[in-house]
């Protein structure tokens, strides 16, 4: 028993790690056995021992455990590289190393000039997570502002701190009293505040207020490191942009030079417009349209529809205003201009995102588009004016060599010895100043060119010499055509058909008068022959100028009272006038080829007699009015 009793059984409990209740047992034991005071003593003495080393042993180990603790911290936030990570690992490790209810963090925002909270554990209350802290506000506001750390047992009755009533209701709801906050620092400088709470009222003890602040320090370096890894991942990510922008600059430059080498190669060696469009698709991408000022099509490269019109005329109006290429949805627009004239335009639809080089390059086509299209402008107008003289040379009189004649035209494409056609054009339109009558002289160079013919401005006349047989069809076409490019009404008179140099003067002449014609009957805007218009027509091309005033007054002498009469009753004397010359006086063939009975017929000539006069049927009347009947049909043809 006295064995059993002796301070080596102490030893024995702390080599088991008993829980300290169990070092009474051996003084329970001596008292029980009767051992003396001075042994009872000893062994008391020994149990205050044995005690205080257990409590250094269990320092230690706690200490041990600490340790192992911020180790593993800090090697769990050395490998973090994102920064929420890295703060949603610093908090768990805290609530894990002092056994909290709750561990959180505030971060100061500089901006504000106050602490917000950024990351819990362990808490429930939404309120709570959305605190933001004055400074010098609460334990936390009050850590941040003096970069000390605080301890409380009990937050709520607690006087030391600046209570607000936001703050404190937050606390509340989350039930924390006992609270523990310690600063993150770099250097001099508080960045946040590090939080351990309980749910109910304890002290924290000196070593886990220690405990806290090596982790806040570990948390401060980890939470830096953090942010100048993102920094370098930033300026990382900024100088590879940098290096692909460069990249992209530089490969653009390239593109351009090659781009300038191949379009210059292109002008140097006579290439059209199609070989630019060509090598601008092959250098950018995608599909490009080249148009003239009309909007027509030059050229076409890829799969590319024409645009909208007024979109286009808008998109080259801004690029003509800007001087440089502009982009309307997926299409870019290049104006091709020479000075203040307006050629044209390039429609690209890029395959990719065009950046300032490769606009550059479009520009450039455009421009040497320009160029293109104006060295074909000089080339037709030299061979237009070559075109020109042959024709002036044909119809002049007296006529210069055939055969030489013949050979010219053979150098030009031209049988003179085939039928052709003459169409003149009025004199309003050629007397158009500036640049409209040019327009018109190069509308008809370029039409007759492209069928085969000769185009000259004569005697304030644009004449046409066109390949066919049909006059009244060329001049007809010719009218309606050219009021389309001038927007105004053209008359144009046409004769022949004419075989060889010879006959071509007389030709011309004809369709000079037939001209005339048309203007004198009222036709203007209008294209007719010779033949269509007849003797009338040839008598009237000569009256010359005082011919329209002639007409009208005739007409209205002669008919104008039956004219009048049908216009104003919506009767058919004018009809029936016709129907009864035209069968020789044939009451009875009249009435058949009017469809009515012989006394309709008989009844409206009598009133043609009250209109004109009794002796309207004498001959010399009769021959006058057939005249101003067959002038007031050619007048208005399609009555």
């Amino acid at each position: 028993m006295a064995l059993m009793s002796s301070p080596i059984e102490f030893l024995e409990l702390l080599a088991r790690e008993a829980a300290s209740v169990e070092f009474e047992g051996p003084l329970i034991a001596a008292r029980s056995a009767g051992l003396p005071a001075d042994r009872i003593a000893e062994l008391e003495q020994a149990k205050v021992v044995a005690l205080r080393v257990r409590a250094l042993l269990e320092r230690r180990r706690r200490r041990e455990t600490e340790l192992s603790g911020l180790y593993d911290t800090a090697s769990d936030l050395a490998g973090l590289r994102d920064s929420d990570d890295v703060l949603r690992a610093i908090v768990h490790r805290a609530r894990n190393l002092l056994g909290a209810d709750v561990a959180y963090m505030t971060l100061n925002d500089d901006d504000r000039g106050d602490t917000y909270m950024r990351v819990t554990d362990g808490s429930v209350s939404a309120r709570f997570q959305r605190l933001r802290l004055p400074i010098g506000a609460g334990l936390g506001g009050l850590v941040a502002q003096s970069g000390t750390p605080y301890v409380t047992a009990n937050y709520s009755e607690d006087e030391r701190f600046h209570h607000t009533g936001e703050i404190d209701a937050g606390v509340r709801e989350e039930g924390l009293v006992a609270i523990l906050g310690v600063p993150l620092r770099l250097g001099s400088t508080s960045i946040g505040v590090l939080y351990a709470a309980n749910r109910s009222a304890r002290p924290f003890a000196r070593e886990e207020v220690a405990l806290l602040v090596s982790l806040a320090a570990h948390a401060a370096v980890a939470i830096d490191t953090a942010r100048l890894l993102a920094e370098t991942r930033a300026a990382l990510a900024e100088l590879s942009a940098a290096n692909t922008t460069i990249r992209a600059h530089s490969a653009s430059v390239e593109r351009a030079a090659a781009a300038h080498d191949r379009m210059t190669a292109l002008v140097l060696r006579g290439g059209g417009v199609e070989d630019v469009a060509a090598a601008v698709t092959d250098v950018l991408g995608g599909a490009l349209l080249a148009l003239d000022a009309e909007g027509r099509l030059l050229a076409r490269v890829g799969e590319i529809d024409e645009p909208d019109r007024a979109d286009m005329v808008e998109a080259v109006a801004a690029s003509r205003t800007e001087g440089r290429s502009v982009r309307r949805g997926r299409l870019w627009y290049a104006a091709v201009v020479a000075g203040a004239e307006n050629l044209g335009a390039l429609v690209l639809r890029p395959e990719d995102e065009l950046v300032d080089a490769d606009q550059r390059i479009l520009e450039r086509a455009a421009l040497v588009t320009a160029l293109l299209l104006l060295f074909r402008q000089t080339v037709a107008e030299a061979e237009g004016r070559v075109r020109g003289e042959l024709l002036d040379d044909l119809i002049a009189r007296p006529l210069a060599d055939a055969e030489a004649l013949r050979s010219r035209g053979r150098r030009l494409g031209v049988d003179l010895d085939a039928p052709h056609v003459l169409v003149a054009v009025g004199d309003d339109v050629i007397a158009a100043t500036g640049s409209a009558r040019q327009r018109v002289v190069s509308w008809a160079t370029t039409y007759a060119s492209t069928r085969g013919g000769l185009a000259a401005a004569r005697d304030g006349r644009v004449v046409l010499m066109l390949p066919g047989q049909d006059a009244g069809a060329a001049a007809r076409a010719v009218a309606r055509d050219l009021s389309r490019v001038t927007g105004r009404p053209v008359t144009a008179g046409g004769s022949g058909p004419a075989r060889g140099p010879a006959s071509l003067a007389a030709t011309f002449r004809e369709a000079d008068r037939c001209l005339t014609a048309l203007g004198a009957l009222g036709r203007t805007g209008q294209g007719a022959s010779t033949a269509e218009l007849g003797f009338v027509g040839l008598l009237l091309g000569a009256v010359g100028d005082q011919g329209d005033r002639d007409v009208a007054r005739f007409l209205t002498d002669t008919v104008g009272p039956v004219v009048d009469y049908d216009a104003r009753r919506g009767t058919a004397l004018v009809k029936t006038l016709e129907a009864y010359f035209g069968v020789g006086g044939s009451l009875a063939r009249a009435a058949e080829q009017l469809h009515v009975h012989v006394n309709t017929v008989t009844q409206r000539l009598e009133r043609v007699g009250q209109l004109l006069g009794a002796d309207w049927q004498k001959p010399e009347r009769a021959l006058e009015v057939q005249l101003a009947l067959r002038l007031h049909r050619l007048r208005d043809p399609d009555r």
